[in-house]
C-alpha cells in the first residue's frame, strides 16, 4: 500500500528571517514562527493525518506541537530528519561567504553538492540518510496520512533523491521551500515516490 507524507518546513526562525543558514544550530522560532505553527496546526485539525514525525531540532518540534495538540498525537522525534550541517556557514549568509571566498561562492552556486561549504555534512550522504528515512516512514504507515516536519535543504535534497532529479539541482527545481508550506508525496511499497504538490500554505 502506499502511504501519502505531508511535508512541512519549520517556522520561521531569527537566523531565516534574515536568510543565515542555521543547519544543525538549534535555533528557536520567532513570533511570527510561532503563528505559522499554530496556522499548521488548525489545517491538521481540518485535515486529520494518521502521525506526525520530527526532526530532533527545536524549531520542527514547536512547529509541529499545535498540530500534536490538535489531533492529540504524540510525535515520533527522529534524528534523521535534521538539516544538514552547514559547517562554517553555520549562521552566516551566502553573501558573507561570498564576501569571504568569492570563488567559493561562485562554485557553490553552480553546483551546490560538487562544493558544498567547509567542513559541511556531504549533501549526497544527507539525501541518502533523507529519502532512507521518508521510505522507513511511509513503510510504517502503509495507506496513512503523515505529518513530516522538518527542514528545508534536507527536504531539498530528499526530494531529489526520491524523484530522481539530480542533487546538484536542487536550489534551482526547488528554490525554496516556504516556511509550514506543505509539500505532498505519495510512497509506494518498493519506495517510488510520486510528487503530488509543492508548497501549498497551510490554511485551517
Amino acid at each position: 500500500m502506499t502511504a501519502t507524507l505531508l511535508l512541512a518546513r519549520h517556522g520561521e526562525t531569527i537566523w531565516h528571517a534574515e536568510n543565515r543558514y542555521a543547519g544543525s544550530s538549534d535555533i528557536p522560532l520567532t513570533d511570527r514562527g510561532r503563528a505559522q505553527a499554530r496556522t499548521l496546526g488548525r489545517w491538521a485539525a481540518a485535515h486529520p493525518v494518521d502521525a506526525i514525525w520530527t526532526s530532533p531540532l527545536s524549531r520542527a518540534i514547536d512547529t509541529a506541537a499545535p498540530a500534536c495538540a490538535a489531533l492529540a498525537l504524540t510525535p515520533h522525534r527522529e534524528p534523521a530528519l535534521a538539516e544538514c550541517d552547514f559547517g562554517v556557514q553555520e549562521g552566516r549568509t551566502l553573501a558573507e561567504y561570498a564576501e569571504r571566498d568569492p570563488a567559493a561562492a561562485r562554485a557553490f552556486v553552480r553546483d551546490p553538492v560538487a562544493h558544498p561549504f567547509p567542513r559541511s555534512e556531504n549533501p549526497a550522504s544527507a539525501a541518502d540518510r533523507g529519502a532512507a528515512t521518508l521510505r522507513r516512514i511511509a513503510g510504517a504507515h502503509p495507506g496513512g496520512r503523515v505529518l513530516v516536519v522538518a527542514h528545508n535543504t534536507l527536504l531539498r535534497l530528499t526530494l531529489c533523491a526520491l524523484l530522481s532529479i539530480p542533487l546538484g539541482e536542487y536550489r534551482r527545481v526547488f528554490p525554496k521551500l516556504r516556511n509550514t508550506a506543505l509539500t505532498e508525496l505519495r510512497v509506494g511499497p518498493e519506495g517510488r515516490a510520486a510528487l503530488l504538490s509543492l508548497n501549498v500554505p497551510a490554511t485551517g
